[in-house]
């Protein structure tokens, strides 16, 4: 891979943060922020997850084919901290595509609001700072 192809996914990765943040500023009281919320959580997930692949095997640091893998080279090459809450999305991304009740989607809302938003964009100025 060269490092505009890389650039590239890293841009595409911040838009979707961009994105579901924007889902996360919207108003609750409307039940179909938690779905919104949720769809723009997967698939920042998987952004994140395939970049952090692309820049690891870019680096020659490692070859890795499942976001467990991913998210565990990447605390170790330093892209990523707080390995343990990038190993909990797994689940709920897992929960959110494969499961659905009003309880569990506010329930993963609350963690994608508190714990995981922000560790996407460390991951993303991170990013920023290493394809310079």
């Amino acid at each position: 891979m060269e490092i505009k192809r890389l650039r590239e996914k890293k841009d595409v990765y911040r838009k979707a943060v961009l994105r579901l943040k924007e889902a996360l500023d919207e108003d609750i009281s409307n039940p179909l922020v938690y779905d919104g919320v949720i769809q723009r959580f997967e698939f920042t997930y998987e952004l994140a997850w395939k970049l952090m692949k692309a820049y690891l095997e870019y680096e020659g640091i490692a070859i890795v084919n499942s976001p467990r893998a991913a998210f565990k080279e990447a605390f170790k090459a330093g892209l990523i901290f707080e390995g343990d809450v990038w190993i909990d999305m797994i689940g709920d991304r897992n929960l959110a595509a494969h499961t659905y009740n009003e309880e569990m989607a506010k329930e993963i809302y609350e963690r994608i609001k508190e714990k995981y938003f922000e560790r996407f964009v460390t991951f993303g100025a991170k990013m920023a700072e290493v394809t310079k």
